[in-house]
């Protein structure tokens, strides 16, 4: 594919996450008799990663997120040279979505950004009062299994068609865990876009969710590289290994 094509891919595949995951924080976590709370906002998260696995893996390899991006380039996976890109792509997804987010929502009489519309923060802004230290290494630490769990379920040894459900499986567990503590990112786009609109404290805080969830993907690189082994070398058809 062409770079023009992948990174249209990677726009609309994070726009689409953004939608899909924010806005099901901000329409429908607490709506009055029928809310979905912290595991359908989760669950809302892992199937957008899924769904656009299937539409766009074959395109872009369906990213949507700066640090997996950074992660595969780390372990092998993907060429440097487009890494800034994609990276741009992404972040201008994640920024458009939450524009669309924010016409809908607005719509509501009782729409108020103060509620937060679905940004990451620590300490204060913590959705449970977590420290930024705790903050912090929870979006190492889950940034760096999501990149594990990627890394390996891509791997050309893997099994073959399941890697979209590892990922979105894996991403709604890491929701599920995280929720209370950073409101979630392991995304840089994701946490960027709703930052933009909030303002303010969402603005100063992203810092945060954007060098925690780095630099657990660089390490998740090196690690599974070593961990899991290079790529399986294609058979010829001839049917014999290479030399």
């Amino acid at each position: 594919m062409q770079i023009g094509q992948r990174l249209t891919a990677e726009f609309i595949g994070t726009l689409w996450l953004v939608l899909g995951g924010c806005g099901s924080a901000v329409l429908a976590a607490a709506f009055p008799g029928l809310g979905i709370g912290f595991v359908g906002v989760a669950f809302a998260f892992g199937l957008t990663v899924l769904t656009m696995a299937y539409a766009i893996g074959h395109v872009s390899g369906c990213h949507l997120n700066p640090a997996v991006s950074l992660g595969l380039c780390v372990g092998g996976r993907f060429p440097a040279k487009d890494l800034i890109p994609y990276i741009i792509a992404q972040v201008l997804g994640a920024i458009v979505g939450a524009a669309i987010l924010y016409v809908i929502a607005s719509g509501h009489p009782g729409f108020d950004l103060a509620g937060g519309f679905a940004s990451n923060g620590y300490a204060e802004h913590s959705p449970g009062g977590y420290n930024l230290v705790a903050c912090l290494v929870t979006e190492f630490v889950m940034t760096f299994g999501f990149l594990f769990v990627i890394l390996g379920s891509t791997h050309g040894s893997a099994p073959k068609g399941f890697a979209p459900v590892a990922i979105g499986l894996c991403l709604t567990l890491i929701h599920l865990i995280s929720i209370p503590v950073t409101n979630t990112s392991v995304n840089p786009a994701r946490s960027t876009g709703p930052a933009v609109f909030v303002g303010g404290w969402a603005l100063a805080q992203l810092w945060m969710f954007w060098v925690a969830p780095l630099a657990g993907a660089v390490v998740a690189g090196f690690v599974y590289r070593w961990v899991g082994g290079d790529e399986p070398k294609p058979i010829p058809v001839t049917g014999h290994p290479p030399a």
